[in-house]
């Protein structure tokens, strides 16, 4: 397959995804796509053109029909799921089912993902932060079934924590029953009567990694004081619901709540390490024992967007590394996008941590090094240009989409990123080592949570001064769906006459020559 058939097959699917998530048109619309696309490659087979311009018109159509087919079929899933229990809306009913993914325990409550069983829909339900359920545990429930209701600033401030990108959002461009819709959840239910009923009844795998993650942050807990403890199992493992809210509110405010959510550095430490670690065996079990780190290591900690991103990247790299094949990074980006709206096409359009990783991660590959030779007034010791580079880069990508999110532009981001982006590679090594060790003896893991501690203290004392300043977060009203798409068509556009600028420039150099 030619890399030209793969773009367009990529393209022509996604497009065909996105459009469906605005506008149904039902099976008429994805039959009408695959039969243009027939007929397109039918004129290319006659030779009617020779420019193959039909071919790639009809790739194109027939993989936006694709697009389309696949988006209706998941959304058909989740209503066919959900029509058995949407009778019962608005009354109380009686419930059997499973914790079907690991709880989140907020400050003054508790939040559970529950599948009954004999629909297999899903309900996501508020309980007591006591007594504590965990993966796996079947119950008996007892309570109202309601839908999800959109809510204002006010009322979301306890519910829009489900991931970074929606701690962020305050104002009407956030859709919570559509957020919840993505993940095939359509119903909640708030503080029902729960029956313990029995345990041990999801993955095996899953449940004992989840009782890994909940030792590793204990011991965490047991040798650092919070907020640092909190703030390190964020950068380590991603668990960020222990996080004070008020502190929460600092990072968002200073542009630096990515910092408290897992990226592609830390899914490459895991690599590494495994790798490392089966270096004394044959390459291909080495490589076959990173793959194996990264996948356990992500379901681990929740599986969520960026780290699926980060992940599938890794196995890419792993695997060109195993065969010896040329790994390209924007291949890997948009192969690992692909395959993730591939096994849930709402995510393309209903979870912006999805869009944010995918939008900061495009930035480190076309526009860091662009950055970076802009920089040479930064030393590369320590890499700190690289790092400036990569945080510069990062943040101007995303920023149209944060601005249309949020409504809020963090004046602060930049400098606050830059004072503290360099030390956070050391305060990861030292988090693991708190968190490995103090499973085994706090003695061993008291080294590194000294030196955790004065890092920690550091990075959250710059964030508390700059989150205090005036004018820290600036709100930006009025940033709409047209200002968005001009402003990464003028960011793409100007990289694209940029690229081609400095190609002609060094082609007449080498001519000279």
């Amino acid at each position: 397959m030619t890399y030209r058939t793969c773009v367009l097959i990529l393209a022509g699917f996604s497009f065909g995804v996105f459009i469906n998530s605005f506008l149904d048109f039902g099976l008429s619309s994805v039959l009408l796509f695959v039969f243009l696309g027939a007929v397109l490659w039918w004129l290319d087979f006659l030779k009617y053109s020779k420019s193959k311009i039909f071919l790639s018109m009809g790739l194109l159509i027939f993989a936006m029909g694709l697009g389309q087919l696949r988006f209706q079929q998941a959304e058909n899933k989740a209503f066919g799921e959900a029509n058995l229990l949407k009778k019962n809306l608005d009354q109380k009913m009686a419930l059997r089912g499973v914790v079907s993914d690991e709880p989140e325990e907020k400050e003054n409550y508790a939040r559970i993902v529950f599948e009954e069983e004999t629909s297999a829909a899903k309900i996501l339900v508020y309980l007591q932060s006591y007594p504590k359920y965990k993966y796996g545990d079947k119950l008996n429930l007892k309570g109202v079934l309601k839908r999800p209701q959109n809510f204002n600033a006010s009322a979301s401030k306890s519910l829009q924590d489900l991931s970074y990108s929606n701690k962020s959002v305050n104002n009407n461009n956030f859709n919570w029953p559509d957020y919840l819709a993505k993940e095939g959840i359509y119903f909640e239910m708030f503080y029902p009567q729960a029956e313990y009923v029995s345990s041990g009844n999801g993955l095996w795998i899953k449940e004992k990694l989840f009782d890994l993650k909940k030792e590793f942050l204990s011991a965490i807990s047991k040798n650092v004081p919070e907020p640092h403890g909190a703030f390190l199992g964020g950068i380590t493992i991603g668990a960020r619901e222990s996080l004070p809210g008020e502190w929460q509110e600092m990072f968002k405010t200073t542009g630096v709540a990515h910092i408290v959510a897992l990226s592609g550095y830390n899914i490459a430490i895991v690599a590494e390490s495994v790798m490392l670690l089966f270096s004394f065996l044959p390459r291909y079990l080495a490589v076959g024992g990173g793959a194996l780190g990264i996948i356990l290591f992500a379901i681990m900690t929740g599986s969520s967007a960026t780290v699926l991103r980060a992940s599938i990247m890794a196995l890419f790299a792993l695997t060109a590394k195993a065969t010896g094949r040329i790994y390209t990074v924007s291949w890997a980006l948009f192969l690992a996008g692909f395959f993730m709206v591939l096994q849930n096409p709402k995510i393309l359009r209903f979870d912006t941590s999805f869009q944010l990783s995918f939008l900061a991660t495009l930035g480190l590959i076309h526009l860091s090094p662009l950055v970076k030779e802009k920089m040479s007034f930064i030393t590369d010791r320590f890499k700190l240009r690289e790092i400036f580079s990569a945080t510069v880069a990062a943040q101007v990508f995303v920023l149209p989409l944060l601005m249309f999110k949020t409504g809020e532009l963090s004046l602060a981001g930049l400098p606050v990123n830059f004072l503290i982006l360099p030390f956070i590679p050391l305060t990861m090594f030292m988090g693991f080592g708190v968190g490995i060790l103090g499973m085994i003896s706090s003695v061993l893991a008291a080294p590194f949570a000294w030196l955790s501690y004065a890092l920690l203290q550091y990075e959250l004392w710059i964030v508390e001064i700059f989150s205090k300043l005036p004018f820290a977060s600036v709100h930006i009203p009025g940033f709409s769906e047209i200002l968005l798409v001009l402003s990464y068509a003028a960011m793409f556009l100007g990289l694209h006459a940029y690229k081609k600028r400095k190609e002609k420039l060094e082609l007449e150099n080498a001519m000279e020559f």
